[in-house]
């Protein structure tokens, strides 16, 4: 008779060797690859246009774009006194775009921001390590998207204002192409801005506050600079503004002058802007950890 302790222990049956590898080795039949750069635009298109906010923002700023457009087209030719006749019809579009930025100014900085607040920026460096990359893929999918969004609405409300008024100035193609390629590369710009501000300060409304004020502050400093010596700093803080600019595309200024920057020259400006902002991110990405403390 034997005891528990002197039972033969059972044998159990060797594990399956895999091919090319150890015995009781795994090799995944997935080929392992690096993450490169075109799996960082995917990844990032698909997170853009999955999330809520995206469809928000752009709902938001078209409903704008259009509704302002329009109720400014139908405003003018409801009113028998007005005299459209050397009016820049294309002008009637930027009041749309005016506020239908701040749609493109919010959803830059939650482009980048809302992946610190939910934590999601963890997965996407493991994922991909490069954080320069991470950056520059999201800089490229929201740059195209604000930029396809708002000079698609541009073109449609500038298309809709034309029909509308037919007596007023006819626009030259120069005219067409700055009040709607122009425009949406402006906005698109700005929404860059927001979200290398948004890299930068890595907390949602701290940033879109901060761009808020970069939009508005000028010219609310200017509206209470009433002195003779203050007069230059009034005047340039007005033409260099960023809805002064904006509005120079249309051939027209905020100011009612066109002393300050119109047209492409302040795309450049906003170009520059955006691109020492996303360096100065860019560097910061790679010195700081993930939460940025």
């Amino acid at each position: 008779m034997t005891t528990p302790y002197q039972q033969q222990p059972v044998q159990q049956a060797p594990l399956p060797q895999a091919p090319g590898g150890p015995l009781g080795a795994y090799t995944s039949p997935i080929a392992v690859r690096h993450a490169t750069f075109t799996d960082a635009l995917a990844s990032e298109w698909t997170k853009i246009r999955s999330v809520r906010s995206t469809m928000w923002t752009l709902g938001v700023l078209i409903a704008l774009m259009l509704g302002l457009g329009l109720l400014f087209g139908f405003l003018v030719r409801a009113n028998d006194d007005a005299d459209v006749n050397d009016a820049p019809v294309l002008a009637f579009g930027s009041f749309g775009v005016l506020l239908g930025s701040i749609c493109v100014i919010t959803l830059g900085v939650l482009t980048i921001t809302s992946e610190y607040g939910t934590g999601m920026i963890r997965t996407t460096l493991t994922a991909c390590p490069s954080r320069g990359r991470i950056l520059a893929a999201k800089a490229v999918v929201f740059f195209l998207l604000a930029f396809v969004v708002v000079t698609v609405g541009a073109t449609v409300v500038a298309l809709l204002q034309s029909a509308l008024l037919p007596d007023a100035a006819t626009a030259s193609g120069g005219e067409w192409l700055r009040a709607t390629v122009g425009v949406g590369a402006y906005v698109a710009m700005l929404g860059l801005l927001s979200l290398a501000v948004g890299a930068l300060i890595r907390h949602s409304a701290g940033a879109v506050t901060i761009m808020i004020g970069v939009v508005l502050l000028p010219l609310v400093l200017a509206l209470f600079m009433y002195t003779d010596s203050l007069s230059g700093l009034r005047t340039f803080l007005m033409d260099y503004s960023i809805p002064s600019q904006l509005i120079g595309f249309y051939g027209s200024s905020a100011t009612g002058g066109m002393s300050g920057p119109a047209g492409w020259d302040s795309l450049w400006i906003i170009t520059g802007l955006a691109a020492a902002a996303l360096a100065g991110a860019f560097l910061l990405l790679k010195k700081r950890d993930v939460w940025g403390r």
